[in-house]
Order: structure tokens, then C-alpha cells, then sequence
């Protein structure tokens, strides 16, 4: 499968449907091959043009899929035809996805979260999901490449051979980490999950989900976490707006 790819204000994007996701990691590990993974949304939109690190991972990426629906109207002020159904968050996807590595037999490792909050949120998934194999790694330690507490994770990553690793450390500290560390990362899938184990734990709120397709989920979080994301929601867009008007004058 070779989903179509889509460019504009200097990104890259695959118009994947979270169907076509749970193939393309089935492919990647019944080929026994390596897919990285990343997704795009305003947030990481701004970052990829200020740190090149970023830019380097999303070059790295075998597959980008939309994450928030201001990239899908973005999008289409270039022509593309992105529809909503191509947007879709971890969170819709985590737990379908799952139920497929039970059934599949895939180990899962979730790297990231706070001490406690990974471990409860793999807990409550293997309370429903049968047969899921899922460890789990807080993201509290020291990520530099030749620190012990790093090469500890990694070492613990290793022996456990998961099938599927998922990285939530927040951006860009999630991708700089599968970025520096890649050479040492066996996983058939290397995906960028953000914070999906807090909203799986409890320890964030869960936007409703038709939020997210009307493009007003970050609006929930907004009102639910105002003082970690107040920079995100009211000042980075501002950013992008820049961006969208120097892009359409150059096009």
C-alpha cells in the first residue's frame, strides 16, 4: 500500500484513514520491516519550523497521518481533497488498535506519561482487552542518548522485543528521543503518541470525540488545561497564520 502523499506550508502528509493505519502496521510486521510513524497538527506544525531536529524525524517517517482537522482545512486551500474521516487522534485509534495486537499476538510497549500514569493505563486496557501484551515505561528520566537511565530504557525496550513501540513524551521531546535512539529501537512500528496514556489512565480529560471532527477538541483541552496550553491554542496559530499568508503570496 502506497497511500498518496500531500505537501503544502513545507510538510508532508499521507491521507491515511484509520483503517488504512491498522493495515499499514500489520504490513510493517508481517514483513518483518521498520515503519516510523508521526502525525501532524498545528502544534507540531509550528514546531517543525523551528527546530530542525523535528524536521529530521518527519523526513525519517515512513507514514505522516493527520492529527488535527485545521491541517485537514489547510489542506484543502491547496486542493488537495483531505476529508474528516482522514483526521483522527490516538485516542480514537488506541484502543482498536489494542484489541488487534491481542488478537495478533503482538507485544506492545508504551514509553512515556508520568511514574504510575502509563502502568494505570495499561492496566485498565488489559482490564478490556483479553490477552493484550503491554509494558510500560514512565517518561521521567534523563533522554540523553549516552546517559545511564537511557540506555536503561533502551535495554529495557530491547529484552522485552515489543512488536509495537509507542512513544508519548510530548512534543518535540517524543520524536528527538525515537530520533536519537533509533538505531537501537527493534520494533516493527515506532509511533508518536503524545499523551494518550494520560487520557487512557484518567489522569487528562478526554475530549468527546465529535469535538475533534468539528475541529474544536483543542478548545476542550484549552478550558480543561489552560496553564500547559495557553501557548499552544492562543499564541502558536498566530504563527501559522504567518506562515499561510507568506505561503499563498509565494505560491
Amino acid at each position: 500500500m502506497e497511500p498518496e502523499v500531500y505537501s503544502f506550508l513545507g510538510i508532508n502528509i499521507h491521507a491515511l484513514t484509520m483503517d488504512d493505519l491498522f493495515y499499514l502496521i500489520e504490513e510493517a510486521i508481517t514483513r518483518n520491516e521498520q515503519y516510523i510513524i508521526a502525525h501532524h497538527n498545528l502544534h507540531s506544525l509550528y514546531i517543525f519550523h523551528h527546530n530542525a531536529e523535528m524536521r529530521e524525524f518527519y523526513a525519517r517517517a515512513k507514514f505522516i497521518y493527520i492529527d488535527g482537522m485545521p491541517i485537514v482545512f489547510l489542506g484543502r486551500l491547496w486542493g488537495h481533497p483531505l476529508e474528516r474521516r482522514n483526521r483522527f487522534t490516538s485516542v480514537d485509534w488506541v484502543r482498536p488498535l489494542m484489541q488487534q495486537a491481542a488478537r495478533q499476538g503482538w507485544r506492545v510497549f508504551f514509553l512515556g506519561s508520568e511514574p504510575g500514569v502509563a502502568a494505570r493505563g495499561a492496566e485498565i486496557l488489559k482490564n478490556e482487552i483479553q490477552g493484550l501484551q503491554l509494558e510500560t515505561q514512565h517518561g521521567y528520566f534523563d533522554a540523553s542518548p549516552e546517559n545511564e537511565e537511557n540506555h536503561q530504557v533502551l535495554q529495557r525496550i530491547e529484552s522485552y522485543q515489543p512488536r509495537i513501540l509507542m512513544v508519548g513524551m510530548g512534543m518535540p521531546r517524543q520524536e528527538c528521543w525515537i530520533l536519537n535512539n533509533l538505531p537501537e529501537l527493534h520494533a516493527n512500528v515506532v509511533i508518536a503518541v503524545g499523551a494518550t496514556m494520560d487520557y487512557m489512565s484518567g489522569a487528562a480529560p478526554t475530549p468527546p470525540r465529535w469535538m475533534g471532527q468539528l475541529g474544536l477538541e483543542w478548545l476542550y483541552r484549552l478550558v480543561s488545561e489552560p496553564r500547559r496550553l495557553w501557548r499552544r491554542y492562543l499564541v502558536e496559530p498566530f504563527f501559522v497564520l504567518n506562515l499561510l499568508a507568506r505561503s499563498k503570496i509565494n505560491k
